[in-house]
């Protein structure tokens, strides 16, 4: 039997990492004919990266299989640089060492023909590795299609009109026409991504790399963006593949998070967590907790530390919450709240107690809510999350809005644009009370998020499809 082998190379961050290896876990399960190694880079910002990988590597369904995973060296890069700088380079000093795994793998003799790599969106550089070894590279475009049809087209504006995206964020009323949306996309939601210069440099250099793979897997599925994802078929791209919903549903089953919920009523409890990343000034925390003890709402609240000051690192649980939190705040909501530091998400979303969650609109975070048919109030912060919020709400109809465009990079602190914990209350209770048209829509997302999961549905064709134009690619 005919086999081969793929070299997954994912971003260490990781809500990129935990959805690459539930994809090659999905591709093997599929098809026994592959075989894939993982590398892992070394990435300081993410504490719960080490933790996760090794209870994978060590996992009894993993190990000797047909998914390994190989530690690459770390590389020695200035954490205080700026973020895309630092992505950058992370990702640029790991090519010597990612060249070395692929020349071991393919010197075993035992070992199957290399078929291709399967890069990340910000490691799109290890093109070049692939054209050496002359092996063709796939892309796993971790956020949605939307997304990458928004990349694309201001891409194309950039290099071809000479569009300066950075300009746009001059016009905060401006709105752009765009082909992956039905509604036109205003300019205050776009990624910071495009609005920087430094950034926007770096970013349309990874977007032209998109166009050279032979193919891109998006995490989505037809059901959920069918107008984005018909938009990119015959466009100036490549094959694209919507293999989602791409999810690592494993969680925390011993949690007294858990055992807390236990005692609420059904869809009671409000939910609210700003992902890996995030974190909120101690302005804003208390416009929050005003918010929650007004609105008499039940609700649990995963409330994470800032990192030093100019530092690029992740942010950590509080020692105590009442540094930050408003005085005696924990004592008045004891009955009817929980704050908590890191919170296991999923098995949280789970819970037939939670009825809504207050997200910062992470593209896995609204996949988890989607698949477990909890309805999201967005609360963005960085990356591409204001886009998400927007097309959650305005395109799709499957969210409620506290804020669209609310930005706070997870090297920032600054705290102008805080939220009004009138603001907050008012989108709680649209999100927990009155808005049941929402609920009802997210209710029948869910459940074709799982019809498309099943043998059969769209991203299982889809997943056919690449495996067969991997294989047909081997000599």
């Amino acid at each position: 039997m005919k086999t081969a082998q793929l070299v997954f190379i994912p971003f260490p961050g990781i809500g990129h990492l935990a959805s690459t290896v539930e994809l090659a876990k999905l591709l093997v399960a599929r098809d026994d004919r592959l075989f894939i190694t993982v590398l892992v880079m070394n990435l300081p910002l993410d504490s719960k990266n080490g933790p996760y990988t090794k209870s994978l590597s060590s996992s009894s369904s993993m190990s000797g299989e047909c998914i390994k995973f190989v530690d690459l060296p770390p590389v020695n890069i200035d954490t205080e640089a700026n973020p895309m700088t630092f992505l950058v380079s992370l990702v640029e000093d790991q090519k010597p060492h990612v060249r070395n795994v692929v020349n071991k793998l393919m010197a075993k003799s035992d070992s199957s023909p290399l078929a291709g790599l399967v890069v990340d969106m910000f490691c799109t550089t290890m093109l070049d590795v692939a054209n050496e070894f002359g092996v063709p590279t796939y892309m796993f475009f971790t956020s949605n299609a939307g997304f990458l049809g928004l990349m694309l087209h201001l891409q194309d504006l950039h290099d071809e009109q000479n569009v300066d995206t950075t300009e746009l964020k001059n016009d905060p009323d401006a709105e752009l026409v765009v082909p992956c949306f039905f509604n036109p996309v205003p300019a205050k939601v776009l990624p910071s991504l495009v609005l920087d210069h430094n950034a926007a440099t770096h970013m349309f250099n990874f977007v032209r790399q998109f166009r050279e793979m032979k193919g891109i897997l998006v995490n989505t599925f037809v059901e959920l963006e069918s107008y984005a994802i018909h938009s990119l078929y015959g466009a100036k791209s490549p094959a694209v593949y919507p293999v989602g919903p791409i999810l690592n549903l494993d969680g925390d089953q011993s949690s007294d998070i858990v055992t807390w919920l236990d005692d609420q009523p059904a869809t009671s409890v409000v939910f609210l967590c700003f992902g890996s990343m995030g974190h909120l000034s101690e302005r804003q925390v208390k416009e929050i907790a005003c918010a929650l003890e007004h609105s008499g709402l039940r609700f649990l609240w995963s409330l994470r530390q800032p990192p030093p000051k100019d530092k690029l690192m992740g942010p950590s649980d509080y020692a105590d919450f009442k540094e930050v939190l408003p005085q005696g705040f924990l004592d008045r909501t004891d009955r009817i709240g929980k704050v908590t530091g890191w919170a296991p998400q999923v098995r949280i979303l789970s819970h037939p107690a939670i009825g809504g969650f207050v997200s910062h609109c992470g593209w896995n975070s609204i996949m988890e809510s989607l698949w477990y048919g909890v309805p999201i109030a967005t609360w963005p912060l960085y990356a591409e999350q204001q886009m998400n919020a927007f097309e959650m709400v305005r395109e799709l109809g499957l969210a409620v809005e506290i804020k669209l465009d609310y930005r706070r990079e997870f090297t920032s602190w600054n705290d102008l644009t805080a939220v009004s914990a009138q603001e907050i209350e008012e989108g709680l209770r649209k999100l927990m009370v009155f808005d049941s048209d929402i609920r009802k829509r997210v209710k029948k997302m869910s459940q074709k998020s799982r019809m498309a999961s099943i043998n059969g549905g769209s991203p299982y064709s889809s997943l056919n499809h690449m495996i067969n134009d991997v294989m047909d690619s081997l000599p």
